[in-house]
């Protein structure tokens, strides 16, 4: 499989744009030769995670209904669980986003997250900068929906929306502060259901700044993304943190914190789990096995 120069590539060219993301996952022949032509890109990532059942895909696609009223290109990247077999995306058939496949302004992929902690792709970075590149102007990533790991996003987008849902009342109080402080807007979905408001006023206590430490009070935006009850509302908020000061101090943390996760990745490239797992019990058998020791060694000189 090769991949096509990065200059042939425009956001209306849909074909290619998948093709490439392919090959950036399986990291093809020339794809970092590729990533490096790249040219600078100006999206916004809305990030939307949460736990299992809060209603993701429904509010992405109702937020959907949103962005594409700006007449810009969106692209959106779900990411599911791996399967088993072929670590491909167990949920790829978007069935909730069906009526956006054939719209020229929005472009649709499903992510597997093969095996990656925290939610997302462990290509992710490169593909939304890709995407970026392409001319994209808003890019929303949906994660997998793994509870309270799912901080990762935190790192990618400019804005991550929280999604949550009455039922999670009481478990509210067990939610890690990572989850909490990683939310620029929390939507308490499906807020049609008994115990919403009672669920918004707990929620407001947990945000109180003796528990999480935020600058600004964090919007908190009732929704019923299934009719579209709260979605306007909840695009104002995102329009408004996008243009405001938050999006450029975040702007270099982000970037400095993918520079981080992309150094990290490449320095680790070359070792290999199996071989590691086998030199551990070769020495743990031995008795001589120090964890500390053993790691001494992949140190730079």
């Amino acid at each position: 499989m090769e991949i096509a120069g990065i200059q042939h590539i425009g956001a209306d060219d849909f074909k290619s744009i998948a093709r490439s993301i392919t090959a950036i996952e399986n990291e093809v022949q020339g794809f970092s030769s590729f990533l490096e032509s790249m040219k600078p890109g100006n999206a916004a990532v809305i990030g939307i995670t949460g736990p299992p059942g809060a209603g993701k895909s429904t509010l992405t696609d109702a937020l959907l209904t949103e962005l594409v009223k700006t007449g810009k290109k969106i692209a959106v990247l779900c990411v599911d669980p791996s399967s088993p077999f072929n670590m491909g995306a167990v949920l790829g058939d978007r069935i909730r986003m069906n009526q956006w496949y054939n719209h020229p302004d929005v472009f649709i992929r499903s992510l597997a997250t093969r095996g990656t902690l925290g939610g997302l792709n462990a290509s992710i970075i490169e593909i939304t900068e890709f995407l970026k590149s392409a001319g994209f102007e808003y890019i929303l990533v949906e994660t997998v929906g793994v509870g309270q790991s799912e901080i990762e996003i935190a790192g990618l987008a400019d804005v991550t929306i929280v999604v949550l849902v009455p039922e999670s009342g009481d478990d509210i109080q067990t939610m890690k502060a990572g989850i909490m402080e990683v939310a620029d807007i929390f939507v308490v979905n499906k807020s049609d259901r008994a115990g919403a408001d009672r669920f918004v006023n707990n929620l407001k206590k947990m945000l109180a700044p003796a528990f999480v430490k935020k600058k600004d009070n964090v919007p908190i935006i009732k929704t019923v993304a299934s009719t579209g009850v709260g979605i306007p509302e909840l695009s104002t908020e995102i329009f408004q943190l996008l243009t405001g000061e938050i999006k450029n101090e975040k702007k270099y943390e982000l970037i400095a914190a993918k520079a981080f996760l992309l150094i990290s990745k490449k320095r680790t490239s070359d070792i290999n789990v199996a071989a590691l797992k086998q030199e551990i019990k070769e020495q743990v058998l031995n008795k001589s096995f120090n964890l500390f020791r053993y790691i001494k060694k992949f140190e730079k000189p």
